[in-house]
């Protein structure tokens, strides 16, 4: 396997990690939010607005759009997604464009700035490994 391959490898796996993990946690730390979301029926499980009748957000709502927007909401899917893109095209032997390494170096070098500590700095990594196989050139073959 050539080192170009190698990185986008790593880089891909790196990205895998943090997303599965990301849900992973969130799911078994907040396991009662997500299943009252199946007994209370999927469709708006998660509103957007106040429920009628409501002047203020309990308590409760505030933390159920928490869980929301730092599972299924946040960029883990995504994040998971690009990842298995960049396997499969590692193994095709197409080149990823370095911008994808830079994006994902700044979003998670913001990200892990803002949210100390965090596994965010780990995509920094995946970022620049990305940004090296892209130099690197040598993927085809």
């Amino acid at each position: 396997m050539n080192s170009g391959k190698r990185l986008l490898r790593w880089a891909s796996g790196i990205m895998l990690v943090l997303g599965a993990g990301h849900l992973s946690l969130l799911t078994l730390a907040f396991r009662e939010d997500i299943t009252g979301w199946v007994d209370q029926g999927m469709w708006a499980a998660v509103p957007l607005v106040f429920p009628p009748g409501d002047a203020v957000r309990t308590v409760e709502h505030l933390q159920n759009e928490a869980v929301f927007w730092g599972g299924p909401g946040s960029f883990a899917v995504p994040l998971i997604l690009l990842g298995c893109l960049i396997w499969h095209l590692a193994g095709r032997g197409v080149a990823v464009p370095a911008g994808i390494g830079w994006g994902l170096a700044a979003w998670c070098l913001v990200g892990g700035v803002l949210l100390v500590p965090s596994p965010f700095f780990a995509g920094t990594v995946s970022g620049a490994l990305i940004i090296a196989a892209a130099r690197k050139g040598d993927l085809p073959g």
